[in-house]
């Protein structure tokens, strides 16, 4: 049995200590908030979990909402043609959606993470509320076997070096907003994560999620820096926010904006806006005393939410993590560095993590916050017309990897639409 702290209480955190929880490990997970504060807040994120990671949460018994928890079905995408008359959209340009191979959900965190830590503490873990700095970072490697890092502000995230050679951006690429609501007409013919690129403005999405008051809607508003929806700064109230939202469904995308005729905010903490600079770091960092501690989750790869992959990003880095520290197994060490869990094999479990399945889904991601290169804008059309290809961009969601060589390669993309005309054109042939 090893003894491993872990600083943060978020889906990786929380997630990898329940997982070592259950080999028999003794874990102590650091938190900043208690249960209650997370219910009682405001909204986190947007979390649209798919399924390979809902599998990983299955696997842990950690699925407590799959019965009452709405299904995304699908996956829509809608490109408008060039504005006109005002700064208002015309019409679509591409439109077309594809159902997903199994189905993906969106549970509030302010509803997860508290359940997640009642479980924690049930199964025998010890929880400690308390702000992490460096002196209790010093402390927990003092203690423990393995120190990891999930989560962490000010002193501790500047112990993460940024590395420049993978961060693709330095600064926010889009201001960045979430609103939960109640009331809004559900897409037909089925339920999906509706996407709308708006070039030159930005990206609004909508799917059905599970919230503190029951079933809901989230809007997630990506708007270009200094561009048109890039209008959150003077909003100060709930009310104000929400209004904003419809301003910009009725200014850019009319079509969404028919469906939100009768919405409501979920409650006043159902919103939240700010932006940040995508960024990944190095991942093992080194204390005053020597000792070493191991980045995971949005520490050491935060991508800009566009995509919808922060949550499947984390538990996947937690099942990675997971893996990786219960096949050390036994091993005897100590903790002068030159232990089981030394800095060379933190170095190791990140690369498994980072080169197996990060940094495509962060390339990926960084791809769609530039303009869409010719090809990418070629693919996106032709999924209108070819389902096949409507279909494998739909499910690349789950796993970011497939979409790998073919969406950033001209020549890849050629051969990947045809092999998917080839496909549809055999489905077609009567039998």
């Amino acid at each position: 049995m090893k003894k491993i702290a872990i600083v943060g209480a978020g889906q990786s955190g929380l997630q990898l200590g329940l997982g070592l929880l259950a080999a028999g490990h003794q874990v102590t997970i650091l938190s900043n908030r208690t249960a209650q504060d997370i219910a009682q807040g405001r909204v986190m994120s947007s979390q649209c979990m798919f399924d390979s990671a809902l599998q990983i949460e299955r696997g842990l018994g950690l699925d407590h909402w799959s019965r009452e928890c709405p299904v995304v079905e699908g996956i829509g995408l809608c490109v408008p043609h060039p504005a006109q008359h005002g700064g208002k959209a015309a019409d679509k340009a591409i439109d077309w959606a594809a159902r997903l191979n199994a189905g993906a959900q969106s549970v509030d965190q302010r509803l997860k993470i508290p359940a997640w830590m009642d479980d924690f503490r049930r199964q025998g873990g010890e929880l400690v509320l308390k702000d992490a700095g460096i002196a209790e970072l010093e402390e927990c490697t003092r203690s423990h076997d393995l120190t990891l890092v999930a989560s962490g502000k000010g002193e501790i995230s500047r112990l993460f070096e940024r590395d420049a050679h993978r961060s693709r951006f330095d600064q926010p690429q889009r201001a960045l907003a979430l609103t939960y609501v109640t009331g809004m007409k559900p897409r037909e013919p089925f339920s999906a994560v509706s996407f709308n690129l708006l070039p030159g403005v930005g990206e609004y999405f909508v799917f059905p999620a599970l919230t503190t008051t029951g079933p809901c809607e989230i809007m997630v508003f990506e708007g270009v820096p200094g561009g048109p929806m890039d209008c959150w700064g003077d909003v100060k109230t709930p009310e104000q926010h929400l209004e904003r939202s419809r301003w910009i469904l009725d200014t850019f995308v009319p079509w969404e904006a028919e469906r939100c005729r009768d919405i409501a905010l979920t409650d006043d903490n159902g919103i939240l806006a700010g932006r940040f600079a995508p960024t990944v770091r190095k991942p093992v960092a080194t204390l005053p005393s020597g000792r070493k501690v191991l980045g995971m989750g949005d520490v050491v790869v935060l991508n800009d939410p566009i995509t919808g992959q922060g949550s499947n990003n984390a538990a996947k880095c937690a099942d990675t993590y997971l893996r990786s520290i219960l096949a050390r197994g036994n091993d005897d060490g100590n903790r002068d560095g030159n232990g089981a869990f030394d800095a060379a094999w933190m170095q190791q479990t990140f690369d498994r993590y980072w080169f197996g399945y990060a940094q495509w889904v962060t390339q990926w991601t960084n791809m769609l916050l530039a303009p869409p290169p010719p090809h990418v804008l070629k693919l996106l059309a032709s999924a209108g017309t070819l389902a096949p290809l409507a279909s494998a961009l739909a499910n690349g969601f789950d796993d970011p990897r497939t979409f790998f060589p073919w969406f950033a390669d001209a020549g890849e993309a050629d051969h990947y639409i045809d092999s998917c005309a080839a496909i549809a054109a055999m489905a077609a042939v009567p039998a």
